[in-house]
């Protein structure tokens, strides 16, 4: 598919476009911006229009999506265009010295059907010190025929050797509107489930494009269950469900749940537009609560579960974090008084 089936990006396609009509084609670029949300599908609708047999307008660089070379570089079969990425089976996900050296190997050649050779490096904050210096030797003195296209969520982990030697583009993530609309064109999906998937997913395209709406909803009711004043009314109750949780090894996720619950509740305390508010269908219980709710700890228990979220690597003990945050949560809530919903 070409271009126009990435959501959002229009400022980044244009400069790539120009760059190519200028014949100002940087050898490197680095994609970078936050995961999912179409720095990968735009580098392969670049490398498919570099690449493409049957462009569709000559004076707009673009593919027609269904040429042999467009197919194989969809389908990663295409002699002049290479992807490395980390081994996602791995724990530790790293790209290796020698998936680098086997593309230089492999890229020092003219192209067999092309004009170019094309290098996608997914992750590329993943490679090994190896890796990178093997990469930077390469990207000191590149073949004039190759390019090579770098994704990262983390630009500053890559070594400001190779950083240097990379065109940088920023990639945001897309309006929300611009999610919604993709996913009831392409999932035809309800506008409300559409809504939500943007919400729940930050407008991550990629991320929103996969999810099981069923199963996140499910998820988020598990939360709604977890804070309505029946349940956090009964210190027995709290610690009860946080045991629950924690043995099926779900306390980093609820964290994750907990945090959106208490922001839809602090933006109906400011007063803050409520096109925003992921639990929507929990609005009574939220109204409620807002009228009461102590906004300073509400904020200082988000700051906690922040915090939380970034030890959770360091063998931190979830369980007791999650007891204690939704402890917390009892306090600044003032659940005892807090009157049912009808």
């Amino acid at each position: 598919m070409p271009f126009r089936d990435c959501i959002g990006h229009q400022t980044s396609i244009a400069f790539l476009q120009a760059a190519v009509n200028h014949e100002r084609l940087a050898h490197a670029y680095l994609f970078h911006g936050e995961d999912a949300i179409g720095k990968r599908l735009t580098a392969i609708r670049l490398a498919q229009a570099l690449s493409c047999e049957q462009p569709p307008d000559a004076e707009s660089l673009d593919s027609c999506g269904a040429c042999r070379s467009c197919r194989q570089i969809d389908a990663r079969t295409h002699p002049d265009f290479f992807v490395i990425e980390p081994d996602r089976e791995q724990a530790t996900q790293q790209i290796k010295i020698e998936q680098v050296r086997e593309i230089e190997h492999q890229i020092m050649y003219h192209p067999l059907v092309g004009e170019r050779k094309i290098c996608l490096i997914d992750d590329a904050d993943r490679m090994t010190i190896g890796a990178a210096n093997a990469l930077l030797k390469t990207l000191e003195e590149p073949p004039a025929h190759s390019l090579f296209l770098l994704m990262s969520s983390r630009p500053a982990a890559l070594p400001a050797t190779i950083r240097s030697r990379c065109q940088s583009l920023r990639f945001t993530t897309p309006a929300r509107t611009q999610v919604e609309a993709a996913l009831i064109l392409q999932r035809e999906i309800p506008p409300a489930d559409a809504r939500f998937l943007a919400i729940i997913s930050e407008s991550r395209i990629g991320e929103a494009l996969t999810a099981d709406v069923k199963d996140v909803r499910s998820r988020q009711q598990e939360l709604v269950d977890l804070v309505r004043p029946q349940s956090l009314q009964s210190i027995g109750s709290i610690l009860s469900s946080a045991e629950a949780i924690a043995k099926a090894d779900r306390a980093q996720d609820m964290l994750v749940w907990l945090a959106r619950w208490i922001r839809d509740l602090v933006l109906i305390q400011i007063g803050g537009d409520r096109d925003q508010v992921l639990y929507l269908d929990d609005l009574t219980t939220l109204e409620a609560y807002a009228k009461q709710a102590n906004t300073d700890l509400l904020l200082e228990l988000l700051r906690e579960i922040e915090l939380t979220e970034q030890r959770a690597t360091r063998h931190l003990n979830l369980h007791m974090a999650l007891e204690m945050i939704l402890l917390r949560l009892r306090d600044a809530l003032t659940a005892s008084s807090i009157p049912l919903p009808a």
